[in-house]
Parts: structure tokens; sequence; C-alpha cells
């Protein structure tokens, strides 16, 4: 098996082993760790068919982190994909109103960074131990909702570590917040910010980023890494999902080896869709991935004319990026999202992996506000469709699938769900779809039930759980449960210009 490197979308030449790369998250330069080249499955999907979700985890995986050894790597897994999940096959598929949808949110936090989240404090240890790392690992990251408590989750009390979440008070939902405020251990922060996830995004960038920060968190025993997407260990273990949907579709006759699948994913920060391309090139018969937006649709505008403008908004009556942007709150608050991070990673794909010409992008967009892929680039993404869905559309779906088939999903599940509709009713393409189910209803109950009854809209959120419990017939998940009476142990709130000194006070520097 080929010893894969990693090195940054904007210098090809500094090469790291897998596991310093997931150490340090962030690349010194700003850019995002890729692998030198991108493998390919070295089993047979009829092997494949032959193993549980640990199994296919340790195949794929083996893959993409080559300098950890199989005892190690196994380790990981074994630990991670344990009873913190309600189910045994740990991502199961349900078929509704013609399409599989992977439930991704049976783990600790109900959403599917726990998929990632579960393993990756094990791979984060794992990697210190092998390069014999001395600081304290402080973790570092901002959440649009879901993946602010995976880590959390995660990284309680893990020895060696610290992590600070930084969020956009008023941005989240009310149980996403209670599930972040509340949470124990004696190595975690949690931190609100009077600004967007962007904001927050960008502050934790910034820190990364500034030289004489880590040099002296550096003489104080510390040193940064991330959690958030941007850290390749945290989409290597997003490809595995797909790679077992696939094979629990062909298992099961749903799918015969001569058949392709599609999938469809909600979007924001671009990680989870990214992840069903490194899938698809690994092998998996994948023909089209259907990136869906919410109203925040700066993807849907990227994929549609090739430009990414933060700043200007495609008008959809003349094609032309002349409207302001503006940031929205929806009820799928892990899609509201301006800044997509990981899409850096499929840019410099798209430029033939040219580290200068992704360099100078980015460029473009830190200081622009936009930048415009070339005819080849833009010729690269012809295996993506996309799609936008408005709180209406988004709504309407939750309702309509509930009423024809009793199933009920999530906001952002629902987001990809309509814009499959829509993609469909365009195409006609009646290829088997995936749908990413990224959340369980439990955790945006108020607007899930709003949209089956709007009489709910004026409900608290605690009793519309247990209205969705009646109506669902699906047991109310402990994360759930946990949060009814906890107390608020985190109350911190500041200004996007005193991040970092939330951070020094927390570390005691």
């Amino acid at each position: 098996m080929k010893n894969i490197l990693y090195h940054s979308t904007r210098n090809n030449n500094d090469k790291l082993k897998a596991s310093e790369a997931v150490l340090k998250g962030l690349a010194d330069d700003g850019g995002l760790f890729v692998p030198e080249e991108l493998p390919k499955l070295d089993i047979s999907f009829d092997e494949l068919k032959k193993l549980d979700y640990k199994g296919v985890a340790y195949e794929v995986m083996k893959l993409f982190l080559t300098d950890y050894t199989e005892e190690e790597l196994k380790f990981c897994i074994e630990h991670a994909y344990d009873s913190k999940f309600d189910t045994e096959e740990i991502a199961p598929l349900v078929y509704a109103d013609g399409a599989y949808y992977l439930e991704l949110f049976h783990g600790k936090t109900i959403a599917f960074k726990d998929m990632a989240l579960s393993i990756l404090p094990y791979l984060m240890t794992t990697a210190a131990r092998k390069n014999d790392l001395k600081e304290e690992i402080v973790i570092l990251t901002a959440t649009s909702g879901d993946t602010g408590k995976a880590a959390l989750a995660g990284f309680a009390d893990v020895p060696g570590t610290r992590i600070a979440v930084f969020y956009p008070k008023n941005g989240v939902s009310p149980v996403q917040e209670k599930q972040m405020v509340t949470q124990k251990g004696s190595n975690v922060k949690v931190i609100g910010i009077t600004g967007n996830f962007d904001d927050a995004q960008t502050g934790v960038k910034k820190m990364f980023n500034d030289a004489a920060l880590k040099a002296e968190l550096k003489e104080k025993g510390f040193v940064f890494s991330s959690a958030n997407s941007i850290n390749i260990g945290r989409l290597v273990p997003q490809v595995v999902y797909y790679v077992y949907a696939y094979v629990t579709l062909l298992k099961n006759g749903k799918v015969t080896p001569e058949d392709s699948i599609n999938v469809t994913v909600p979007t924001g920060n671009f990680g989870n869709i990214l992840a069903a391309y490194y899938a698809k090139n690994l092998g998996v018969p994948i023909a089209k991935l259907i990136c869906a937006s919410n109203t925040n649709r700066v993807l849907y505008d990227f994929f549609t004319t090739g430009t990414y403008d933060k700043t200007k908004e495609l008008n959809l009556s003349d094609g032309k990026f002349d409207a302001e942007r503006k940031f929205t709150l929806t009820g799928s608050p892990s899609m509201d999202i301006l800044i997509s991070s990981n899409l850096e990673r499929l840019i410099y794909l798209s430029c033939g992996s040219d580290d200068k010409k992704d360099s100078s992008l980015m460029k473009d967009l830190n200081e622009k506000g936009s930048y415009t892929l070339d005819d080849n680039a833009k010729s690269f993404l012809k295996d993506f469709e996309c799609g936008f869905a408005d709180e209406i559309k988004t709504e309407d779906k939750i309702k309509k699938l509930y009423k024809d088939t009793g199933y009920i999903i999530d906001t952002h599940t629902a987001v990809a769900a309509a814009v499959y509709d829509d993609y469909k009713a365009r195409t006609n393409d009646d290829t088997v779809t995936v749908i990413a189910s990224t959340a369980s209803p439990y955790k945006f109950a108020k607007t899930v039930m709003g949209a089956i009854d709007d009489a709910n809209k004026s409900k608290d959120d605690f009793a519309l759980i247990d209205e969705l419990n009646r109506l669902s017939g699906v047991d109310i998940p402990q994360a759930i449960e946990d949060i009814r009476s906890a107390a608020v142990l985190h109350d911190t709130v500041c200004d996007k210009e005193d991040m970092v000194s939330e951070v020094k006070k927390f570390l005691n520097i």
C-alpha cells in the first residue's frame, strides 16, 4: 500500500505524514491539507459487503492515514464506533418517498458530526504519541451549531487536550445552544460571539495564522489544532459512510454492480459533500453529487456560474452578480455559511493541483471578495449538480414527507430532499439516490413541528419534543433527555475582536 503524504493546497512542496497533518489541522500558509494523490480502494465490493461499519471504516481510513499502524487505527475505530451510537449499523439507510435517507445522527450528539468527531480525539492523541508531541493540544473550533457539541463531547476530559468552541450567539437553534452551554469537562470552554458563523470561523483562522500568538502559546506549553472539517482527520472518517451506504445498497439488492448512485448532501462548509467526492474517487460509482443550499446559496451561485462571490448574489433573472449578498439566519442554521472553507480542496483539484493557481484564487477571495474559475476548472466540476431551497420549500418538504410516509426529517435534510425533488423533476434522472440525513429532527423540533402544523410554532421546545415523539414513534434521544434540566455551565459572550483574549483567559496566560 502506497504511503500517502499531505501538503497544503497553497504549497505542494512541504510534505507531512497523515498524523502530522491531523495534529496541525490547518497549514501554516492558511491552506488546507490534501493528500498528494487520492487513493483507490484495494478491496472488492464483494469483500466489503461482508464487513460491518467498523470493518469498512478500517479499509477506507487505512488508505488515507498510512502512517498509522493497523493496531493503532483499529484501536481508534473500535473505541469511536461503540455503544455511543444507538443503532448497530452506525449509519442506517431508510427508504422514503423514492430516496434512501442515510441517517448520520445516531451518535452521542444526534448530528452527523459525531461520525467523525467520535474518532478524531483518538486519531489526534495517537498522532501526538507517534510524533512525540510535548505540548498540550488546544482545539480551536468555530461552529454553526453541530460541530461544537460533537467536538466538545469528543474531547471532554481527554488527557493532553483542551477545547474552546466559538458559536454565533442567537445564530443556532435553542437545542444546539443548550447542548453546548451545558457541556461538562474540566478542559472545555464554550464562547458565544456577537456575530455570525463566518465571523467565528474567520477569527479562528486568524489565530491559526498568527505566528506571534502560536509562539507565545508554545512557550507556555500549548499548540493549536482544529476539530473543524478543515482538519483532514475530520474529513477522512466522513468518506467511510458513503462507501458503507453503497455497499449496503449492493448487499440488500437495491443496486446491482453495474448501477451507479447519486448522492444529495445539505451543504454549508462543503466538507460532507467533499467526502462523497473522495468516496467517488476511491471507486464508489457515484454519478452525480447534488449540492443542496438553503437561502444562503453562495454554493448554488458558484456551481451555476463558476464564480464564488461572498459579497454579491447572483440575480436569477439576469444571471449577473448585482445584488448585495445578505447573511440570513434560517431554520437550517448549520448551513448558514457564506465562506465554505472545504471548497478550497475541490478548487485545488479543479486547478490541476496547481498550488499557485489555488493561492491566487484564495487571495482574490480574501482581498476582492470573489474569484472566478477558468473554463478548464469549470469543466472539472461536471459531476456536481446544485440547487437551493428557501424556508417555505424546506418546511413544505417536511410536511409533505410526513403526510405521505410518516417519516419525519430535520430541516437540513429537508433542504437536501427538496433540492433532490427539483433535480429529479428537471432531469427525469431515476438513478438510485442517497440523501445525507445530517441531524435528528429532535434537534430542531420547533421548526420541524411548526412545519407539520402551524399551531406548533408558538409552543415550547420541550413540549414539542414530546409531541414529536408521539408523532414519529421514535424514542427521544438521550442527548435531548440530558439537557432538559441541565445547568448552564458556559455563559461567556464576546465580540469577535475579543476572541484571542478569551482563549488566553481560558489557558490562563
